[in-house]
């Protein structure tokens, strides 16, 4: 038996090994810069009177706009599929840019979700209209906001500000991920997640051996 049983680890551990590197096309890869140095948001008020900024930070940044009801949907997608695996990684934020006119109906959406979620973790940035577009546009993406700074895409933004995605996905470059597609956040987007957990954690583990 116990012949058999070193045999089978030995068979089993290298289809292991196999199936964990291959588990994500950009596993241990360098998820792509696709636009460098976006626009911070740092001078937009927080629903914690603390300063958020997409520096030293790697971000989960969403554009849900002024109708706080019609976005339950795409934030509770998020939630399960990606938030709530990388809440307790001090280096990783969750964003929330919304207009102004939101502010006020904002605090009972984060205590309905928190029923469900960690929705205390969450940062809130709040502006105009006019400064969160500009914030958008710095993304260089080909996406646009509509009428009430919305947009179903969420997007990845690193350490130094520049947005991260895929240069070679089936349809070209991926800049962002749409929150209603509960596949697409469950396949690329938890990857890549990983990928760029991964990244930071190996250039401080190299950065360690060197100091």
């Amino acid at each position: 038996m116990k012949k058999f049983l070193v045999l089978g680890i030995l068979f089993a551990l290298p289809i292991t090994a196999y199936l964990f590197f291959a588990s994500g096309k950009n596993n241990f890869a360098r998820l792509p810069v696709l636009t460098e140095k976006v626009k911070d948001i740092d001078q937009f008020r927080s629903n914690t009177d603390s300063v958020i900024s997409f520096q030293d930070k790697i971000s989960v940044v969403a554009f849900f706009g002024s109708q706080l009801e019609d976005i339950k949907g795409n934030t509770f997608n998020l939630d399960q599929k990606i938030l709530e695996k990388y809440y307790d990684f001090n280096d990783f934020q969750f964003v929330l840019v919304l207009p102004e006119e939101a502010e006020t109906r904002t605090q009972a959406f984060v205590e309905e979700f928190s029923k469900i979620s960690e929705s205390g973790k969450w940062k809130i940035v709040y502006a105009s209209p006019n400064e969160i577009e500009e914030v958008f546009q710095s993304f260089n993406t080909p996406h646009q906001l509509d009428a009430n700074s919305f947009t179903p895409y969420v997007f990845i933004v690193d350490k130094e500000k520049s947005l991260r995605g895929r240069d070679d996905d089936e349809d070209g470059k991926l800049y962002g991920y749409d929150s209603s597609n509960v596949a697409e956040l469950s396949n690329k987007m938890n990857d890549d997640v990983k990928v760029m957990l991964a990244e930071y954690r190996l250039a401080l583990k190299k950065n360690n051996r060197q100091k």
